[in-house]
Parts: C-alpha cells; structure tokens; sequence
C-alpha cells in the first residue's frame, strides 16, 4: 500500500505561482510514475504532469511552459510548480503514483485561479 499526502493548493490571482506537494509513505519501492492530474467541475479527470522513475517528465500541453513536475532525491515527494496560472486551471488536483504499475492517489487539493 502507498499512502499519499498532498498540500498546497489554494486561492491565487490569475498570473500567480502555486507549489503542490505530495508526500509517498509506506511501500514506496518500485514506484514507476509519479504525477498529478486534475479534474475540472462537469470534466474529465486529466493528466497535467508524470515523471518516471528515470527522471523523464511529460506536460500536457495545455501547462506546458508554466508548470514544471519534480521529485526529492529520494523520490518519496512530489512537487508541481505552477506559474503564471490562469482561470481554466481552476480544479481539483490529484497526486498520482504507479507502483508495479498499480495506481495510487490522493485525497485531491484545490486551486482556484481567480480575481
């Protein structure tokens, strides 16, 4: 079992900057992916960013440029900068981890992007 713990979503103006967390505990070994994913109110849950167990990332194309995905070097968080953010990334965040391919996540945070 993998238990995640993220924090740092909140309330920012449009052209602001956010961090997300998420903190892995528990059967942590051979995690392939880690990520986030959104979900918007009336939409789908979507992929925003995924990192591999090689450090590789990939970006929807819709955050690419403004958001950047990293880990600690002991792979156990991960973060998701969000900068110049704008009113459609208003949604429901996830922490996302595959582990042996098995998925696992978060409890969901916040964002809203408004003035």
């Amino acid at each position: 079992q993998v238990q995640l713990v993220e924090s740092g979503g909140g309330l920012v103006q449009p052209g602001g900057s956010l961090r997300l967390s998420c903190a892995a505990s528990g059967s942590i070994d051979s995690i392939n992916t880690m990520g986030w994913y959104r979900q918007a109110p009336g939409k789908q849950r979507e992929s925003v960013a995924t990192i591999n167990s090689g450090g590789s990332p990939n970006y929807a194309d819709s955050v690419k440029g403004r958001f950047t995905i990293s880990t600690n070097n002991a792979k156990n968080t991960v973060l998701l900068q969000m900068d110049s953010l704008k009113p459609e990334d208003t949604a429901v965040y996830y922490c996302y981890v595959a582990r042996r391919f098995y998925p696992y996540w978060g409890q969901g945070t916040q964002v809203t992007v408004s003035s």
